[in-house]
């Protein structure tokens, strides 16, 4: 069983690398793992798995704003998408795909497969 997320720059129309990402178990509010997309927009690595893989309430936060910032793109101060949390659960051991589809002023999220 694992975790794995991607992000796509849906106002470029491509992957979103470089962007930082922060999981969180929010049962004790410690910080997992923090990481940057690749070149694919995607973690190198699953976020979780083996015996780090557990049930549980868990957050993912995407550093939008300074991914678009980082592009050039003029934002609003302040910008209205910044950090995008994703609150998920994980109740089952299977798969579990987190991706996020973002632009300056919106985004979306499903379970992927």
């Amino acid at each position: 069983m694992k975790l794995t997320t991607h992000v796509l720059d849906t106002a470029h129309g491509r992957p979103a690398a470089g962007l930082a990402i922060t999981l969180t178990r929010l049962s004790d509010g410690v910080v997992l793992k923090s990481l940057r997309t690749n070149a694919d927009g995607r973690a190198d690595a699953p976020l979780l798995e083996s015996d780090a893989f557990a049930f549980g309430t868990y957050e993912l936060s995407f550093a939008v704003g300074d991914y678009f910032r980082a592009l050039g793109l003029a934002l609003p101060d302040p910008a209205f998408l910044d950090l995008v949390p994703i609150r998920f659960g994980i109740s089952e051991m299977k798969h579990y795909h987190v991706p996020l589809l973002v632009s300056p002023y919106s985004f979306s999220t499903y379970r992927g497969s």
